[in-house]
């Protein structure tokens, strides 16, 4: 498991990460299609719900930045890792369950400087853990999942948003399996759908080099 790895292994949070958080603290319900049980019962499940906390929703290393599902286009890379700080230090609190208490749900859906508390902190998860695509002003539409050519009139990938103040720096993101393997405004998609039975996907940087392995189900 990527614990073992120790130093050699560097996580992100995604959204399934933030949803089982919340199940284990009794704040969400598990879906349908949920797989948690296997670590909800087992005797180290705390041990590993404390590891899976102290990490970031962004990671910068070596010119390339990480994060799980996007980064709003309002934001520079000192940003980016700034707010991304700023969630960490409430998931890895004592005191995280009372703040997840106000974390789920989808607005505002755009961010502002001005933004404080559970608010600033539920755009900021819900930019690095939901986003795909954006309205025009900047703000987030969570409700489009589909593929790239189908994406509705009004909204932009948040890749294509005009005046991304990342635009020049080189980030690898997933989250968006309907995209699968994608390169794009120095942005590369690395979801290729292992989650429904096709490929993991690793990608070597600066090489390029991109290796898949077929799902095991």
């Amino acid at each position: 498991q990527v614990q073992a790895l120790g130093s050699r292994a560097r996580v992100i949070l995604g959204n399934h990460d933030i949803h089982l958080l919340g199940v284990a603290a009794g704040i969400r319900k598990q879906g349908k299609l949920d797989t948690l049980n296997d670590i909800l019962r087992s005797p180290d499940a705390q041990q590993w719900l404390d590891w899976l906390r102290q990490w970031p929703l962004a990671h910068y290393e070596h010119g390339i930045l990480m994060v799980h599902a996007g980064v709003l286009p309002q934001w520079s890379l000192q940003q980016t890792l700034q707010y991304s700080a700023e969630a960490q230090a409430m998931l890895s609190g004592d005191d995280y369950i009372e703040h997840l208490k106000t974390l789920f749900g989808s607005t505002p859906n755009r961010w502002k400087n001005t933004l404080s508390g559970a608010e600033r902190l539920r755009v900021i998860i819900n930019a690095f853990t939901r986003m795909r695509v954006c309205n025009a002003d900047g703000s987030m539409d969570f409700e489009f999942k589909g593929e790239l050519a189908d994406v509705p009139s009004g909204l932009l990938p948040w890749f294509r948003m005009p005046h991304r103040k990342t635009d020049r720096q080189a980030i690898a993101f997933g989250h968006w399996s309907a995209l699968g393997l994608h390169y794009e405004n120095n942005t590369i998609c690395l979801d290729t759908g292992c989650v429904w039975g096709q490929e993991l996907t690793a990608y070597h940087y600066p090489s390029g080099e991109v290796i898949s392995v077929p799902a095991t189900l």
